[in-house]
């Protein structure tokens, strides 16, 4: 169990977007976005928390001015960040922005026992409960909370909470990269001069780009109001968990080398040389995600009936015509993969499970991204049907662990949130060469099973 006093909180930082000199251009007064239908998805969705931990022995004073004026200058790219989320009632749907005066909160914590840093970011199975004290409670309307933890003469980690509803894993990944790379130009130059992002790390915030010719923003906001409602103009994440998550337990991390994704790919074309396995997804996402569907259900006994496997895919690329690929925002589209259970346990489940996601791969690109589209707020997916629903959160395309503060790559990374809401993460390995890191949270019994089935590859 997290012990409660296991870390001390110093202060909290309000934290503004740079101002600029005389001569900058300053933030402006007041910048607001109106929330797209794929934003909207995830309004009342659990809250995302990630985790970053840097192995830094000395830790040099200049850690905490470094992160909290790199933070004012990212923000500065990423306005909306500072402001709020709201529901106005002479809006038809919720929108979030800055207007002036509004800040980022950044926690400053210190852990009670330092060396407790090894095991938290080396650790290959952890209380799921260790990390809860390093991650910041999201403020009501925020779209962000930040907090950096100190371990004295071990390292620090930066602690992130957002509300999906404002961006998706891809344009939260570029805002960290902003501040790392912003935060490394001051720790290696010693300037603290206006810095330019990268073209790649630029936001593009034109929500115009979004073509919403089925109005359905309008049908998703009158599906909340009316939830719970009337009027029900609430933007606070849900409270409670998707699943059911008991004390004990535990956060487990895997990787799988491009040597056992390779292994695995070989298998699947050993077994279905009898027709063209041509015809199956064999990248290394869909492999690795097969691979977890199996291992989970036989980890955690599911017997009978059907299983199903929801996984996003980045939309940006697939609209017609498409959208920029530093769009700021949510925009992804979830595909549904279904299996009877008992094939999934046979001898040929990965098989099985690999046909099951390339089939809804297929029917996502087939039939077009936004098929189905007026029905994904009512009826995306009938949990009825299934005995057990899992998700994946992550990409390896994220490729998180090139996050450089100017203290070197993360020691490890994860996220937190993954024990309420039952996904598996996925990422790319902290050791580069085309792996894959897997993160789980399960009790204690199946955790045992699971990585015995991981190490069988």
């Amino acid at each position: 169990m997290a012990q409660p006093n296991s870390v001390k909180v110093i202060k909290v930082c309000r934290v503004t977007p740079f101002k600029g000199s005389p001569d900058s251009a300053p933030p402006e007064d007041q910048y607001l976005l109106s929330l797209t239908f794929y934003d909207l998805i995830w309004l009342r969705f659990p809250t995302i928390q990630r985790i970053f931990f840097f192995q830094t022995p000395s830790c040099p004073n200049s850690i905490l001015p470094n992160l909290k004026t790199s933070l004012s200058y990212t923000l500065k790219h990423f306005l909306p960040l500072a402001g709020n989320l709201t529901w106005p009632q002479d809006s038809s749907t919720p929108v979030f922005g800055y207007a002036k005066g509004d800040t980022v909160s950044l926690t400053i914590a210190k852990y009670s026992n330092p060396e407790d840093f090894h095991h938290l970011s080396g650790s290959q199975f952890i209380e799921a409960e260790k990390y809860h004290p390093l991650v910041p409670q999201l403020e009501a309307s925020a779209p962000i909370a930040l907090q950096v933890t100190l371990f004295p003469n071990n390292g620090f980690s930066i602690g992130t909470v957002m509300h999906h509803a404002v961006m998706d894993g891809k344009s939260y990944t570029s805002f960290i990269k902003s501040w790392a790379h912003v935060c490394k130009h001051i720790v290696e130059s010693g300037s603290s001069c206006t810095i330019s992002l990268p073209q790649q790390l630029e936001p593009f915030y034109d929500r115009t780009v979004v073509r919403d010719q089925a109005g359905l923003a309008e049908l998703y906001s009158s599906h909340y109001l009316n939830d719970h409602g009337p009027n029900n103009r609430s933007v606070t994440p849900s409270l409670h968990s998707i699943m059911d998550v008991k004390p004990d337990s535990i956060r487990g991390t895997f990787e799988l080398t491009r040597e056992k994704i390779q292994a695995l790919r070989e298998h699947v074309v050993k077994t279905v040389k009898a027709f063209d396995s041509s015809s199956l997804h064999l990248s290394t996402f869909s492999l690795t995600c097969a691979f977890c569907w199996v291992c989970s259900v036989k980890a955690q006994e599911i017997k009978g009936g059907k299983t199903a496997l929801i996984f996003a895919m980045d939309a940006r690329a697939r609209l017609d015509p498409p959208i920029p690929a530093t769009y700021f925002g949510n925009c992804v589209v979830g595909g549904v993969a279904v299996a009877e259970t008992k094939e999934l346990v046979g001898d040929d489940g990965l098989v099985v499970a690999l046909s099951a996601i390339t089939e809804a791969f297929t029917s996502l690109i087939k039939k077009g991204v936004l098929n189905g589209a007026e029905s994904w707020m009512s009826n995306f997916i009938d949990f009825s049907l299934y005995e057990r629903v899992f998700s994946v959160a992550g990409s390896p395309r994220f490729e998180v662990y090139d996050t450089d503060f100017g203290w070197g790559r993360p020691k490890r990374t994860e996220v937190v949130s993954i024990d309420k809401t039952g996904a598996i993460s996925l990422s790319a390995s902290r050791n580069g060469g085309g792996a894959v890191e897997v993160g789980l949270v399960l009790d204690k019994q199946y955790m045992k099973t699971f990585a015995t089935l991981c190490d069988a590859i």
